[in-house]
């Protein structure tokens, strides 16, 4: 198995589980109803400022969401107690079980692991930037959360991967669930020094 590949026992998932109740409970928390009108306000300014063009806003909200993982990493490592990633595979349950449910409350699975160990799919459930939520036939290639997609990027480049991450799947979409997918492109070796 390739370096960055380890495999999580059943009692180190249920620790990052426990781990991420904790971080949930250190960190500031706004009433999820005005966190959430409020993304769906920033969303439709952008789809008028835009023209509808929905290609547009999603590479918006990836920018954002990129933004706002490399400052969210910082209160991550200081608030969430979660170990340090030694490689991919324990950077995708530390996002999953730790990241997911100390910064929108929810955790998420990790399903879908290639066989060389460099690409994975988080599984959301629920996902609360779609509550209140019902998107509309003309937004159909509107991937509404795409936030995530840059947060998770923005903040796995902070700590050593150079990922990319997209949407398979969406509730708002018809969907069972939300999914996204995330692929490891480039290990940043300069930036492991930092963790060593």
């Amino acid at each position: 198995q390739p370096e960055f590949f380890s495999v999580r026992t059943m009692a180190q998932t249920k620790t990052l589980i426990r781990q991420g109740d904790r971080a949930f409970e250190k960190v500031d928390k706004i009433n999820a109803e005005l966190f959430t009108m409020s993304y769906g306000a920033l969303v439709t300014q952008l789809l008028k400022d835009s023209n509808g063009d929905c290609d547009a806003v999603n590479q918006q909200l990836d920018s954002i969401g990129y933004k706002i993982g490399v400052r969210l990493i910082d209160e991550f490592i200081a608030k969430s107690s979660a170990p340090a990633c030694r490689n991919f595979t324990d950077t995708a349950e530390v996002i999953a079980k730790v990241g997911f449910r100390m910064f929108l409350g929810v955790t998420a699975t990790v399903q879908g692991w290639q066989e060389d160990g460099r690409q994975y799919s988080l599984i959301l459930d629920e996902n609360p930037l779609n509550q209140f939520v019902e998107l509309p036939e003309k937004y159909k290639g509107l991937w509404y959360s795409n936030v995530l997609v840059g947060v998770v990027k923005g903040a796995l480049e902070q700590v050593m991967f150079k990922v990319d991450c997209k949407f398979e799947r969406d509730a708002l979409r018809g969907d069972d669930s939300t999914e996204l997918k995330v692929t490891l492109q480039e290990v940043l070796r300069e930036n492991m020094e930092n963790f060593d």
